[in-house]
Protein backbone atom coordinates (compact mmCIF):
# COMPACT_ATOMS: atom_id res chain seq x y z
CA UNK A 1 0.00 0.00 0.00
CA UNK A 2 1.73 3.02 -1.04
CA UNK A 3 0.88 6.35 1.01
CA UNK A 4 1.65 9.89 0.26
CA UNK A 5 3.76 11.44 2.61
CA UNK A 6 6.31 14.15 2.87
CA UNK A 7 8.34 12.17 5.71
CA UNK A 8 10.35 10.91 2.10
CA UNK A 9 11.54 14.27 1.16
CA UNK A 10 11.77 15.40 5.02
CA UNK A 11 14.58 13.06 6.06
CA UNK A 12 17.12 14.15 4.04
CA UNK A 13 16.17 17.73 4.15
CA UNK A 14 16.84 17.58 8.02
CA UNK A 15 20.88 17.44 6.89
CA UNK A 16 20.75 19.25 4.18
CA UNK A 17 19.33 22.06 6.29
CA UNK A 18 21.93 21.44 8.98
CA UNK A 19 24.49 22.01 6.81
CA UNK A 20 23.19 25.30 6.06
CA UNK A 21 22.97 26.34 9.52
CA UNK A 22 26.64 24.69 10.00
CA UNK A 23 27.84 26.94 7.56
CA UNK A 24 26.25 30.05 8.90
CA UNK A 25 27.31 29.21 12.29
CA UNK A 26 29.79 26.90 12.39
CA UNK A 27 32.83 29.45 13.31
CA UNK A 28 30.81 28.85 16.87
CA UNK A 29 31.74 25.21 18.66
CA UNK A 30 28.79 25.20 20.18
CA UNK A 31 26.78 25.59 17.79
CA UNK A 32 28.51 23.35 15.11
CA UNK A 33 28.42 20.99 17.61
CA UNK A 34 24.90 21.83 18.05
CA UNK A 35 23.41 21.81 14.78
CA UNK A 36 25.12 18.49 13.87
CA UNK A 37 24.16 16.34 16.84
CA UNK A 38 20.50 18.34 16.51
CA UNK A 39 20.09 16.57 13.06
CA UNK A 40 21.37 13.26 13.25
CA UNK A 41 18.96 12.77 16.05
CA UNK A 42 16.07 14.43 14.07
CA UNK A 43 17.00 12.69 10.80
CA UNK A 44 16.83 9.02 12.83
CA UNK A 45 13.73 10.12 14.64
CA UNK A 46 11.81 10.78 10.93
CA UNK A 47 13.52 7.02 9.65
CA UNK A 48 12.22 5.25 11.96
CA UNK A 49 8.77 6.96 12.40
CA UNK A 50 8.36 5.55 9.01
CA UNK A 51 9.59 1.95 10.11
CA UNK A 52 6.24 0.34 11.66
CA UNK A 53 4.50 0.74 8.68
CA UNK A 54 7.46 -0.55 6.38
CA UNK A 55 7.31 -3.52 8.19
CA UNK A 56 3.62 -3.65 7.54
CA UNK A 57 4.04 -3.02 3.93
CA UNK A 58 3.23 0.45 3.60
CA UNK A 59 5.20 2.49 1.08
CA UNK A 60 5.42 6.31 1.81
CA UNK A 61 5.88 8.45 -1.59
CA UNK A 62 6.33 11.71 -2.14
CA UNK A 63 6.35 13.64 -5.75
CA UNK A 64 8.16 17.30 -5.66
CA UNK A 65 8.41 18.57 -9.02
CA UNK A 66 8.08 17.06 -12.58
CA UNK A 67 10.39 18.45 -15.14
CA UNK A 68 9.09 17.19 -18.26
CA UNK A 69 6.17 14.52 -18.15
CA UNK A 70 7.14 11.44 -15.95
CA UNK A 71 10.66 12.65 -15.25
CA UNK A 72 11.28 14.96 -11.84
CA UNK A 73 12.41 14.54 -8.73
CA UNK A 74 10.49 11.80 -6.12
CA UNK A 75 11.02 10.38 -3.20
CA UNK A 76 9.83 6.63 -1.96
CA UNK A 77 10.39 4.99 1.11
CA UNK A 78 10.38 0.93 0.47
CA UNK A 79 11.55 -2.17 2.48
CA UNK A 80 14.45 -1.62 0.73
CA UNK A 81 15.48 2.00 0.95
CA UNK A 82 14.38 1.73 4.73
CA UNK A 83 16.97 -0.48 5.21
CA UNK A 84 19.54 1.62 3.84
CA UNK A 85 18.27 4.70 5.45
CA UNK A 86 17.98 2.92 9.12
CA UNK A 87 21.53 2.08 8.68
CA UNK A 88 23.16 5.46 7.41
CA UNK A 89 20.86 7.82 9.94
CA UNK A 90 21.76 5.30 12.97
CA UNK A 91 25.34 5.77 12.15
CA UNK A 92 25.42 9.26 11.07
CA UNK A 93 24.96 9.74 15.15
CA UNK A 94 27.97 7.79 16.14
CA UNK A 95 30.15 8.63 13.82
CA UNK A 96 29.18 12.46 14.46
CA UNK A 97 30.03 12.17 18.56
CA UNK A 98 33.17 10.41 17.34
CA UNK A 99 33.98 12.92 14.82
CA UNK A 100 33.23 16.11 17.30
CA UNK A 101 36.01 14.42 19.80
CA UNK A 102 38.61 13.63 16.46
CA UNK A 103 38.28 16.53 15.00
CA UNK A 104 38.93 19.06 17.62
CA UNK A 105 41.98 20.06 16.93
CA UNK A 106 41.82 20.09 13.48
CA UNK A 107 41.76 22.86 11.03
CA UNK A 108 38.76 24.16 8.54
CA UNK A 109 36.46 22.26 11.00
CA UNK A 110 33.05 24.46 9.85
CA UNK A 111 34.22 23.33 6.47
CA UNK A 112 34.33 19.19 7.35
CA UNK A 113 30.79 19.19 9.21
CA UNK A 114 29.25 21.47 6.62
CA UNK A 115 30.28 19.04 3.88
CA UNK A 116 30.08 15.71 6.48
CA UNK A 117 25.99 16.63 6.61
CA UNK A 118 25.58 17.58 3.05
CA UNK A 119 27.22 13.81 2.90
CA UNK A 120 24.31 12.17 4.83
CA UNK A 121 21.73 14.32 3.67
CA UNK A 122 22.41 13.09 -0.24
CA UNK A 123 22.88 9.20 1.21
CA UNK A 124 19.56 9.13 2.52
CA UNK A 125 18.21 10.87 -0.61
CA UNK A 126 19.71 8.14 -2.38
CA UNK A 127 17.96 5.66 -0.25
CA UNK A 128 14.76 7.48 -0.54
CA UNK A 129 14.72 8.02 -4.48
CA UNK A 130 11.50 7.26 -6.51
CA UNK A 131 12.97 6.64 -9.73
CA UNK A 132 16.74 6.80 -11.72
CA UNK A 133 16.73 10.43 -12.47
CA UNK A 134 16.53 11.22 -8.25
CA UNK A 135 18.81 8.34 -7.85
CA UNK A 136 21.34 10.02 -10.31
CA UNK A 137 21.37 13.63 -8.62
CA UNK A 138 21.61 12.63 -5.50
CA UNK A 139 24.40 10.03 -5.96
CA UNK A 140 26.91 12.75 -8.15
CA UNK A 141 25.59 15.56 -5.11
CA UNK A 142 27.39 12.80 -3.05
CA UNK A 143 30.29 12.68 -5.51
CA UNK A 144 30.99 16.77 -4.93
CA UNK A 145 30.25 16.85 -1.49
CA UNK A 146 32.73 14.15 -0.46
CA UNK A 147 35.84 15.87 -2.46
CA UNK A 148 36.36 18.75 0.40
CA UNK A 149 36.15 15.80 2.99
CA UNK A 150 38.58 13.72 1.12
CA UNK A 151 41.47 16.97 0.46
CA UNK A 152 40.95 18.02 3.72
CA UNK A 153 44.06 17.72 5.28
CA UNK A 154 44.93 19.89 2.19
CA UNK A 155 48.67 18.00 1.74
CA UNK A 156 49.85 17.23 -2.63
CA UNK A 157 48.68 13.71 -1.42
CA UNK A 158 45.51 14.42 -0.31
CA UNK A 159 44.66 16.97 -3.34
CA UNK A 160 46.40 13.50 -5.31
CA UNK A 161 44.01 11.56 -3.77
CA UNK A 162 41.22 13.60 -4.09
CA UNK A 163 41.71 14.16 -8.15
CA UNK A 164 41.68 10.27 -8.11
CA UNK A 165 38.40 10.29 -5.95
CA UNK A 166 36.85 12.68 -8.62
CA UNK A 167 38.15 11.06 -11.70
CA UNK A 168 36.52 7.37 -11.06
CA UNK A 169 33.45 8.73 -9.32
CA UNK A 170 32.54 11.58 -12.12
CA UNK A 171 33.50 9.50 -15.00
CA UNK A 172 30.94 6.51 -12.79
CA UNK A 173 28.08 9.09 -12.66
CA UNK A 174 28.58 9.77 -16.17
CA UNK A 175 27.54 6.33 -17.02
CA UNK A 176 24.83 5.97 -14.58
CA UNK A 177 23.76 9.21 -16.91
CA UNK A 178 23.89 7.20 -20.24
CA UNK A 179 22.08 4.21 -18.47
CA UNK A 180 19.44 6.72 -16.92
CA UNK A 181 18.41 8.05 -20.65
CA UNK A 182 18.69 5.30 -22.34
CA UNK A 183 16.14 2.88 -19.76
CA UNK A 184 14.07 6.43 -20.27
CA UNK A 185 14.05 5.99 -24.18
CA UNK A 186 13.24 2.20 -23.85
CA UNK A 187 10.76 2.04 -21.56
CA UNK A 188 9.29 5.59 -21.14
CA UNK A 189 9.56 5.21 -17.05
CA UNK A 190 12.55 5.59 -14.19
CA UNK A 191 10.56 4.70 -11.71
CA UNK A 192 11.98 2.58 -9.13
CA UNK A 193 8.64 1.15 -7.60
CA UNK A 194 8.70 -2.08 -9.81
CA UNK A 195 10.40 -5.17 -9.78
CA UNK A 196 11.46 -4.56 -13.07
CA UNK A 197 11.21 -2.17 -15.78
CA UNK A 198 12.99 -3.51 -19.04
CA UNK A 199 11.38 -6.20 -20.98
CA UNK A 200 12.73 -9.61 -23.17
CA UNK A 201 11.53 -7.58 -26.30
CA UNK A 202 14.54 -5.35 -25.90
CA UNK A 203 17.38 -6.36 -28.08
CA UNK A 204 20.02 -8.49 -25.85
CA UNK A 205 22.91 -6.59 -26.95
CA UNK A 206 20.94 -3.23 -25.67
CA UNK A 207 20.48 -4.81 -22.76
CA UNK A 208 24.07 -6.06 -22.42
CA UNK A 209 25.25 -2.53 -23.02
CA UNK A 210 22.94 -0.78 -20.85
CA UNK A 211 23.94 -3.51 -17.64
CA UNK A 212 27.78 -2.74 -18.41
CA UNK A 213 26.98 0.64 -18.16
CA UNK A 214 25.18 0.95 -14.84
CA UNK A 215 26.51 -1.63 -13.18
CA UNK A 216 29.96 -0.19 -13.57
CA UNK A 217 28.67 3.30 -12.67
CA UNK A 218 27.51 2.42 -9.45
CA UNK A 219 30.64 -0.14 -9.33
CA UNK A 220 32.98 2.29 -8.88
CA UNK A 221 31.46 3.79 -5.55
CA UNK A 222 31.10 -0.40 -5.04
CA UNK A 223 34.58 -0.82 -5.36
CA UNK A 224 34.30 -3.67 -7.99
CA UNK A 225 37.93 -5.06 -9.34
CA UNK A 226 38.78 -3.39 -11.59
CA UNK A 227 37.05 0.03 -10.33
CA UNK A 228 38.18 0.25 -7.30
CA UNK A 229 41.68 2.16 -7.46
CA UNK A 230 40.29 5.28 -5.58
CA UNK A 231 39.66 3.40 -2.27
CA UNK A 232 42.78 3.08 -0.84
CA UNK A 233 44.07 6.05 -1.71
CA UNK A 234 41.32 8.11 -0.15
CA UNK A 235 42.77 6.54 2.96
CA UNK A 236 44.85 9.85 3.24
CA UNK A 237 41.18 11.89 4.84
CA UNK A 238 40.75 12.17 8.66
CA UNK A 239 39.52 8.97 10.07
CA UNK A 240 35.66 9.97 10.59
CA UNK A 241 35.92 10.60 6.59
CA UNK A 242 37.41 7.08 6.35
CA UNK A 243 34.69 5.90 8.04
CA UNK A 244 32.13 7.67 6.07
CA UNK A 245 33.26 6.51 2.98
CA UNK A 246 33.48 2.77 4.20
CA UNK A 247 30.29 2.27 6.20
CA UNK A 248 28.14 5.54 5.86
CA UNK A 249 27.85 6.92 2.59
CA UNK A 250 29.69 6.33 -0.30
CA UNK A 251 30.98 2.70 -0.58
CA UNK A 252 26.61 1.76 0.43
CA UNK A 253 25.68 4.35 -2.21
CA UNK A 254 27.20 1.95 -5.34
CA UNK A 255 26.26 -0.91 -3.55
CA UNK A 256 22.79 0.04 -3.12
CA UNK A 257 22.58 1.51 -6.32
CA UNK A 258 23.59 -2.47 -8.16
CA UNK A 259 21.35 -3.63 -6.05
CA UNK A 260 18.16 -1.16 -7.58
CA UNK A 261 19.88 -1.80 -10.98
CA UNK A 262 19.50 -5.58 -10.90
CA UNK A 263 16.08 -5.75 -8.65
CA UNK A 264 13.97 -2.46 -9.44
CA UNK A 265 15.45 -1.66 -13.29
CA UNK A 266 16.02 -4.95 -14.55
CA UNK A 267 14.35 -7.44 -12.71
CA UNK A 268 15.20 -10.49 -11.76
CA UNK A 269 12.73 -12.77 -14.06
CA UNK A 270 14.62 -11.30 -17.02
CA UNK A 271 17.84 -11.64 -15.70
CA UNK A 272 17.41 -15.26 -15.13
CA UNK A 273 17.37 -15.58 -18.59
CA UNK A 274 20.65 -13.42 -19.14
CA UNK A 275 24.08 -14.05 -18.85
CA UNK A 276 25.05 -11.20 -17.42
CA UNK A 277 24.26 -11.84 -13.60
CA UNK A 278 26.37 -14.49 -13.55
CA UNK A 279 29.24 -12.47 -14.72
CA UNK A 280 28.45 -9.91 -12.40
CA UNK A 281 28.75 -12.73 -9.85
CA UNK A 282 32.22 -14.17 -10.82
CA UNK A 283 33.60 -10.66 -10.88
CA UNK A 284 32.62 -10.06 -7.26
CA UNK A 285 33.76 -13.77 -6.24
CA UNK A 286 37.18 -12.63 -7.86
CA UNK A 287 37.27 -9.18 -5.94
CA UNK A 288 36.15 -10.91 -2.70
CA UNK A 289 39.26 -13.21 -2.88
CA UNK A 290 41.81 -10.83 -4.44
CA UNK A 291 41.24 -7.76 -2.23
CA UNK A 292 41.34 -9.92 0.66
CA UNK A 293 45.12 -11.51 -0.30
CA UNK A 294 45.98 -7.61 -1.01
CA UNK A 295 45.26 -6.92 2.28
CA UNK A 296 47.47 -9.37 3.70
CA UNK A 297 50.51 -7.38 2.98
CA UNK A 298 49.29 -4.01 4.33
CA UNK A 299 51.09 -2.61 6.93
CA UNK A 300 49.26 0.39 7.71
CA UNK A 301 45.81 -0.09 9.26
CA UNK A 302 43.79 2.23 7.12
CA UNK A 303 44.91 0.41 4.23
CA UNK A 304 44.30 -2.98 5.21
CA UNK A 305 40.76 -2.16 6.40
CA UNK A 306 40.22 -0.17 2.48
CA UNK A 307 41.10 -3.70 0.82
CA UNK A 308 38.87 -5.28 3.53
CA UNK A 309 36.33 -2.78 2.46
CA UNK A 310 36.65 -3.83 -0.99
CA UNK A 311 36.25 -7.49 -0.56
CA UNK A 312 32.72 -7.08 1.41
CA UNK A 313 31.45 -5.11 -0.67
CA UNK A 314 31.30 -7.51 -3.04
CA UNK A 315 29.39 -10.16 -0.70
CA UNK A 316 26.74 -7.75 -1.70
CA UNK A 317 27.08 -7.38 -5.02
CA UNK A 318 27.65 -11.24 -5.34
CA UNK A 319 24.51 -11.75 -3.20
CA UNK A 320 22.40 -9.56 -6.01
CA UNK A 321 23.98 -11.40 -9.02
CA UNK A 322 22.95 -14.72 -7.74
CA UNK A 323 19.11 -13.62 -8.15
CA UNK A 324 17.66 -16.21 -5.58
CA UNK A 325 15.50 -14.85 -2.43
CA UNK A 326 18.33 -16.51 -0.03
CA UNK A 327 21.45 -14.34 -1.26
CA UNK A 328 19.35 -11.31 -2.05
CA UNK A 329 18.42 -11.40 1.25
CA UNK A 330 22.44 -11.98 2.58
CA UNK A 331 23.09 -9.24 0.40
CA UNK A 332 20.61 -6.75 1.70
CA UNK A 333 21.05 -7.82 5.61
CA UNK A 334 25.26 -7.29 4.78
CA UNK A 335 24.28 -3.30 3.97
CA UNK A 336 24.41 -3.58 7.92
CA UNK A 337 26.56 -6.18 8.77
CA UNK A 338 29.02 -4.49 6.85
CA UNK A 339 28.47 -0.99 7.97
CA UNK A 340 28.76 -1.43 11.75
CA UNK A 341 31.88 -4.19 11.82
CA UNK A 342 34.05 -1.61 9.51
CA UNK A 343 33.11 1.25 11.14
CA UNK A 344 33.64 0.21 14.64
CA UNK A 345 37.76 -1.03 12.88
CA UNK A 346 37.64 2.88 11.35
CA UNK A 347 36.85 4.33 14.75
CA UNK A 348 39.46 1.94 16.50
CA UNK A 349 42.54 2.80 14.22
CA UNK A 350 41.54 6.60 14.73
CA UNK A 351 41.31 6.12 18.40
CA UNK A 352 44.83 4.42 18.47
CA UNK A 353 45.85 6.80 15.89
CA UNK A 354 44.81 9.81 17.98
CA UNK A 355 45.88 8.27 21.76
CA UNK A 356 49.60 6.84 20.74
CA UNK A 357 49.82 7.80 17.11
CA UNK A 358 50.55 4.29 15.73
CA UNK A 359 48.95 3.94 12.38
CA UNK A 360 50.58 0.60 11.47
CA UNK A 361 50.28 -3.22 12.28
CA UNK A 362 53.60 -3.93 13.38
CA UNK A 363 53.42 -1.20 15.96
CA UNK A 364 50.58 -2.60 17.64
CA UNK A 365 52.45 -4.93 19.84
CA UNK A 366 50.85 -4.46 23.36
CA UNK A 367 48.28 -2.29 22.72
CA UNK A 368 45.19 -4.37 23.96
CA UNK A 369 46.99 -3.75 27.25
CA UNK A 370 46.79 0.05 27.04
CA UNK A 371 43.55 0.46 25.42
CA UNK A 372 41.62 -2.95 26.32
CA UNK A 373 38.18 -1.75 25.94
CA UNK A 374 39.24 -0.44 22.38
CA UNK A 375 40.87 -3.27 21.30
CA UNK A 376 37.89 -5.71 22.96
CA UNK A 377 35.88 -3.53 20.18
CA UNK A 378 38.24 -4.39 17.14
CA UNK A 379 38.19 -8.25 18.00
CA UNK A 380 34.16 -8.28 18.02
CA UNK A 381 34.39 -6.83 14.45
CA UNK A 382 37.09 -9.24 13.59
CA UNK A 383 35.68 -12.27 14.41
CA UNK A 384 32.40 -10.99 12.69
CA UNK A 385 34.61 -10.66 9.17
CA UNK A 386 35.57 -13.88 9.89
CA UNK A 387 32.42 -15.53 10.19
CA UNK A 388 32.28 -16.73 13.52
CA UNK A 389 28.70 -18.01 14.83
CA UNK A 390 26.80 -15.18 16.89
CA UNK A 391 28.53 -12.20 15.24
CA UNK A 392 26.95 -10.08 12.28
CA UNK A 393 29.15 -11.54 9.61
CA UNK A 394 27.86 -14.89 10.48
CA UNK A 395 24.35 -14.46 9.24
CA UNK A 396 25.65 -12.87 6.08
CA UNK A 397 27.91 -15.49 5.07
CA UNK A 398 25.29 -18.14 6.37
CA UNK A 399 22.58 -16.80 4.17
CA UNK A 400 24.84 -15.98 1.03
CA UNK A 401 25.80 -20.04 1.39
CA UNK A 402 22.32 -20.78 1.49
CA UNK A 403 21.53 -18.56 -1.68
CA UNK A 404 24.36 -20.46 -3.91
CA UNK A 405 23.08 -23.80 -3.19
CA UNK A 406 19.97 -22.54 -3.61
CA UNK A 407 21.11 -21.30 -6.94
CA UNK A 408 23.09 -24.55 -8.19
CA UNK A 409 26.48 -22.66 -7.58
CA UNK A 410 28.13 -24.75 -5.12
CA UNK A 411 31.68 -23.28 -5.56
CA UNK A 412 30.80 -19.37 -4.36
CA UNK A 413 30.38 -21.52 -1.26
CA UNK A 414 34.38 -22.36 -1.51
CA UNK A 415 34.73 -18.83 -2.41
CA UNK A 416 32.91 -17.79 1.16
CA UNK A 417 35.71 -20.28 2.90
CA UNK A 418 38.71 -19.08 1.53
CA UNK A 419 37.37 -15.54 2.16
CA UNK A 420 36.82 -16.62 5.65
CA UNK A 421 40.13 -17.94 5.74
CA UNK A 422 41.76 -14.89 4.47
CA UNK A 423 40.04 -12.68 7.12
CA UNK A 424 41.35 -14.60 9.85
CA UNK A 425 44.70 -14.24 8.28
CA UNK A 426 44.55 -10.85 8.04
CA UNK A 427 43.01 -9.65 11.12
CA UNK A 428 44.08 -12.34 14.04
CA UNK A 429 47.50 -11.59 13.59
CA UNK A 430 46.05 -8.19 15.09
CA UNK A 431 44.35 -9.34 17.62
CA UNK A 432 47.65 -11.62 18.65
CA UNK A 433 49.75 -8.66 18.64
CA UNK A 434 47.40 -6.79 20.85
CA UNK A 435 47.13 -9.46 23.68
CA UNK A 436 50.22 -11.43 23.39
CA UNK A 437 53.22 -9.54 22.02
CA UNK A 438 53.68 -6.61 24.79
CA UNK A 439 57.18 -4.83 24.20
CA UNK A 440 59.59 -6.47 26.25
CA UNK A 441 61.11 -4.43 29.39
CA UNK A 442 58.11 -2.08 29.20
CA UNK A 443 55.20 -1.32 32.06
CA UNK A 444 51.84 -0.97 29.82
CA UNK A 445 48.86 0.80 31.63
CA UNK A 446 45.14 0.98 30.33
CA UNK A 447 45.33 4.65 28.41
CA UNK A 448 42.06 4.85 26.33
CA UNK A 449 41.11 7.42 23.99
CA UNK A 450 38.57 10.15 25.17
CA UNK A 451 35.03 9.50 25.63
CA UNK A 452 33.96 10.77 22.46
CA UNK A 453 35.87 8.28 20.31
CA UNK A 454 35.31 5.41 23.00
CA UNK A 455 31.54 5.12 23.71
CA UNK A 456 30.87 5.19 19.80
CA UNK A 457 32.99 2.54 19.22
CA UNK A 458 31.62 0.81 22.06
CA UNK A 459 28.50 1.16 20.79
CA UNK A 460 28.60 0.35 17.06
CA UNK A 461 30.55 -3.16 18.44
CA UNK A 462 27.75 -3.88 20.42
CA UNK A 463 25.63 -3.66 17.23
CA UNK A 464 27.67 -5.95 15.62
CA UNK A 465 27.00 -8.38 18.52
CA UNK A 466 23.32 -7.71 18.17
CA UNK A 467 22.88 -8.01 14.61
CA UNK A 468 24.29 -11.59 14.56
CA UNK A 469 22.18 -13.09 17.58
CA UNK A 470 18.92 -11.21 16.64
CA UNK A 471 18.09 -11.70 13.15
CA UNK A 472 15.02 -13.33 13.55
CA UNK A 473 13.47 -10.84 16.41
CA UNK A 474 10.49 -9.63 14.70
CA UNK A 475 11.18 -5.63 13.55
CA UNK A 476 15.12 -5.81 13.53
CA UNK A 477 16.57 -4.85 10.33
CA UNK A 478 16.58 -8.43 9.57
CA UNK A 479 12.90 -7.91 8.87
CA UNK A 480 13.18 -4.97 6.56
CA UNK A 481 15.42 -7.21 4.17
CA UNK A 482 12.79 -9.86 4.25
CA UNK A 483 10.18 -7.48 3.47
CA UNK A 484 12.34 -5.98 0.14
CA UNK A 485 13.12 -9.83 -0.51
CA UNK A 486 9.70 -10.82 -1.14
CA UNK A 487 8.50 -7.29 -3.16
CA UNK A 488 11.21 -8.30 -5.32
CA UNK A 489 10.77 -12.13 -6.17
CA UNK A 490 6.91 -11.47 -5.54
CA UNK A 491 7.17 -14.09 -2.87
Amino acid sequence: MEVVDIRPMLAPLISFVCAGLVFATGRAAFWRRFWSLAAAVAKLAVVMSMLPGALRGTVYVFKLVDFTPGVGLGFRADALGMFFAVVSSTLWIFTTIYAIGYMEREHSRMRFFGFFALCVSTTVGIAFAENLLTLFLFYETLTICTYPLVIHEETPEAFKAGRKYLTYTLIGGAFVLIGTVVVYNLTGTLSLAHPGILTSSIDTGTLGLLFVALIAGFGVKAAIMPLHGWLPSAMVAPTPVSALLHAVAVVKAGAFGVLRVIYNVFGVELLRDLPFAHVLAYLAAFTIVTASFIALFQDNIKRRLAYSTISQLSYIVLGAALLTPLAATAAIVHIANQAFAKITMFFVAGAIQRTTGKTCVHELAGIGYRMPYTMAAFTIAALSFIGVPLFAGFVTKWYLSLGALEAGDWWFVVVLIASALLNAAYWLPIVYLAYFKAPPGTTMRVAEARPTLLVPTLICAGYVLLLGTTANVPGMPFSLARAAVQFVFGM
